[in-house]
Parts: C-alpha cells; structure tokens; sequence
C-alpha cells in the first residue's frame, strides 16, 4: 500500500495500468486499492504542481504565525475548523513552539493578505496574535525543485 501511495504522490498521471505495472499486480487489483484509498480518506486528492511565477498570474503567499487559546473540551480542533474555512486559506498546521498554528494563504497583494489577517483571521475570538511572513522566492514545494541553478558560463581563466 505504501508503494502504491508513493508513486502516486511522486506523479498523479500516471494510470492504473503504468502503476500496475511498477508495481507488478494486476490493473484491476490496483484501481480497487486506489478506490479504497480514496474511500477511507487516505488519498484526499490528486494535484499538479505549477511555478506560478513563470505565468502572468500575479498573487503573493504568506505564512501566518497565529497564538490561539485554544477552547474547553475542543482544544484547537474548533479554531483550526473555523480557520480552515476560509477560501483564502491553502494551508492550516498546528505547530509545537512559540505558536499554534502556521496559516499559508495566498492573495492578490500583500494588501489584500493583510486585509485578511486584520479583518478575518486577527478578530477570530481564541486568536491572541498574529505574525505574517511573505514569501519571496520558492525553490522548492511539494518535494519539487523549482529554479535549478543556472549553468556557470564564465570562462576559466589559467594564469
């Protein structure tokens, strides 16, 4: 099963035939597998990933450092519900350290991202603070190197 989990989170395109046979078992075997997975909740979806800076798309992504009290006989898990409904929100992680959680959200501005976490995520009643950290450059997300280095093309110079 973990063989199978693995392959798809490296490539989501590939068939049940192509995994059928990397993983030496039958077509049909793999797409109940596959099916049963997907039942039980454990593939939740299947994804591409996009350097979306080479695009015209123009957005800005920022993690949130947000303290929280968390609730009697709820603990974070209403916060993180509340938080996590939000369509602006990518990404929601409850963290050991100085924080609760780590909010990645994605918007048009930094203005935009900022109106977000004053109106919406700040005035949240168990929210105690909040820290916002804009991404400025991605090398690598989703196990995927984006920018490879450039080739060096100075000339050696032998003196």
């Amino acid at each position: 099963m973990e063989k199978l989990l693995k392959i798809m989170e490296e490539d989501a395109t590939l068939s049940a035939k192509e995994i059928a046979a990397m993983l030496s078992k039958e077509e049909g075997d793999v797409k109940k597998m596959i099916a049963e997975l997907e039942a039980d909740g454990v593939i939740l979806g299947k994804r591409t990933v996009i350097d979306w800076d080479k695009t015209d798309r123009e957005y800005v992504t920022a993690l949130i450092e947000v303290k929280v009290m968390p609730q009697r006989d709820d603990g974070f898990d209403k916060i993180a519900d509340k938080i996590s409904k939000y369509s602006e929100v990518k990404g929601l992680f409850l963290m050991s350290g100085g924080f609760d959680f780590t909010v990645m959200l994605e918007g048009k501005t930094m203005k935009e991202v900022a109106y977000f976490v004053a109106r919406k995520l700040a005035t949240i009643e168990s929210v105690t603070a909040t820290a916002t950290h804009f991404v400025l450059k991605t090398y690598k997300n989703e196990g995927v190197i984006y920018a490879k280095p450039e080739k060096d093309v100075r000339e050696t110079l032998i003196l």
